[in-house]
């Protein structure tokens, strides 16, 4: 896992919209800008470079759909040969994301927590993966949400089974350079039973379980709900277990209440990662319970929890936080070789 090189002209049209985009959801701006910049790679990718440089000699590439005046002026300047001010500005500016746990970063290879534009993410499968490409991943699994989080277009089994497909087909383009491991974050519901039907989440190659609703439980019947989903033999990963905001757009949320002594007693005995959620916003689990997961003999999981391909780089926060709390990289799953992690993902 690395950082992406600045680009250097001269910068073919598509790759700077691209990598401006990239910039922007690593930095954490506004999604529509970010998206603003993808939309119009995929309009002038749907044309091809000649007529690109026709509409550009003619003046008429802003009456493309999709592509404005900002757009329209980075493709006019990579075309001139030049870097576009705008990237130029975006690359100068794109420090490292965490200072300390460089080496742990560079180790993780993987990503059990990545969303895509199926349910609440903002950019396609192939997007994602390609990216995850660019960044050296060796493997990603795809964990877009399940039905019951209708706010994040979660998915049904019918739609799942269709994604499955693309699945296979963006991994058949990538063959040998990234596995695709088919996933899905599952919703732990009150009773910690998961939303999906067993049959469904047997065709998958690993589940991150994450309680989304009701996260003010009493702690009696919180820590009940998360150990019978944890026990659950189709569960890997328990993702970002406490549910607590810490900033963002979104606002602050108080962590749910629970025994973590007897939720990550169950992961261990369970053989299920505790996820490190490296969301900004996220920080989950607090470094008290990172600690307690450890003395508990738990595996770990560093994820980004990506719905944007310019945050797949996240991990870099939760390599920081794992480094300097001690957590040993070979208890860390997402550092694993893809086929011990699929080995034990279905043990």
């Amino acid at each position: 896992m690395h950082t992406l090189d600045p680009l250097t002209a001269p910068v073919p049209p598509l790759a700077a919209l691209r990598r401006i985009a990239y910039l922007l959801e690593r930095q954490r701006a506004s999604s529509y800008k970010a998206e603003a910049f993808r939309r119009a790679a995929a309009a002038l990718g749907r044309l091809g470079e000649p007529e690109v440089r026709r509409r550009d000699a003619a003046g008429t590439l802003t009456d493309v759909p999709g592509v404005g005046r900002s757009t329209g002026r980075v493709v006019a300047q990579a075309l001139a040969g030049q870097v576009p001010d705008y990237l130029a500005e975006l690359q100068a500016a794109a420090v490292p994301l965490a200072t300390g746990g460089e080496d742990l970063f560079a180790a993780v290879v993987g990503d059990l927590h990545m969303h895509s534009d199926w349910s609440d993410g903002g950019a396609p499968i192939e997007e994602m993966v390609l990216t995850a490409v660019e960044t050296g991943h060796e493997w990603v699994a795809l964990t877009d949400h399940s039905p019951w989080l209708t706010v994040a277009n979660g998915l049904s089994a019918e739609r799942l089974a269709r994604q499955l497909g693309v699945v296979a087909e963006v991994e058949a383009t990538w063959a040998g350079q990234v596995r695709v491991l088919r996933g899905i974050e599952v919703d732990i519901l009150e009773d910690g039973a998961l939303d999906q039907t067993p049959e469904t989440l047997d065709r998958l190659d690993v589940v991150t379980a994450s309680v989304h609703s009701q996260l003010r439980m009493a702690p009696g019947p919180m820590t009940r709900r998360m150990v019978a989903a944890v026990a659950n033999p189709r569960v890997n990963v328990l993702g970002h277990c406490t549910g607590r905001l810490v900033t963002g757009g979104r606002g602050t949320r108080p962590p749910s209440t629970f025994d973590a002594g007897e939720v990550f007693a169950a992961c261990a005995a369970h053989d299920v990662a505790v996820e490190i959620n490296s969301r900004p916003e996220r920080q989950d689990p607090p470094d008290e319970l990172i600690g307690q997961a450890l003395a508990a003999g738990c595996l770990f999981s560093i994820d980004s929890d990506a719905h944007a391909p310019g945050q797949l780089e996240m991990k870099a926060y939760g390599a920081e936080r794992a480094r300097r709390l001690g957590v040993p990289a070979e208890r860390i799953v997402t550092t694993w070789p893809v086929d011990r992690v699929t080995a034990w993902a279905g043990r």
